[in-house]
């Protein structure tokens, strides 16, 4: 299997380019990235269960892993929504997968946004956490528009 470009990347240009700003020497002290999380909150289709399997079949086809349904904790009359209720679908990546949806992400899908600008600063809090929001599912070249 193919290095993918994203970790090569990272391994030979980034790491050192950052162990070299923050004056890091050794390799264990050096921040990584450990997975990623790919989450989509179900919303307003909760009640229509055909469109929930439709989300759940392409955040399958996305990341290729299965995908676990994440349930309400507690009751929000607000919102319609009562404790237990599947309220959202979630997937964790590490490793090869983990390696293989970012070069995805950053080399195929995120370049097809309209209007993409980069990633912002903002994206990433204190904890080094890069939180992207995707409002266009369509851009991942596993979704075919016409099914959807």
């Amino acid at each position: 299997m193919k290095t993918p470009s994203v970790k090569t990347i990272y391994t030979e240009k980034a790491v050192p380019a950052l162990a070299k700003e923050l004056g890091i020497t050794n390799p264990m002290a050096m921040p990584r990235i450990a997975k990623v999380v790919v989450n989509v909150g179900i919303g307003k289709v909760l009640k229509d269960q055909k469109r929930v399997d439709e989300i759940v079949a392409s955040l399958e086809a996305v990341t290729g892993q299965k995908v676990l349904l994440t349930k309400a904790r507690k009751a929000i009359a607000g919102f319609k929504i009562r404790e237990d209720l599947e309220v959202g679908a979630r997937t964790t990546l590490h490793g090869a997968h983990m390696w293989s949806f970012l070069d995805r992400l950053f080399m195929i899908a995120l370049p097809r946004v309209r209007d993409f600008q980069g990633v912002s600063l903002g994206a990433v809090d204190q904890s080094g956490n890069l939180n992207l929001g995707i409002k266009d599912h369509t851009i991942f070249s596993e979704i075919v528009p016409e099914k959807v």
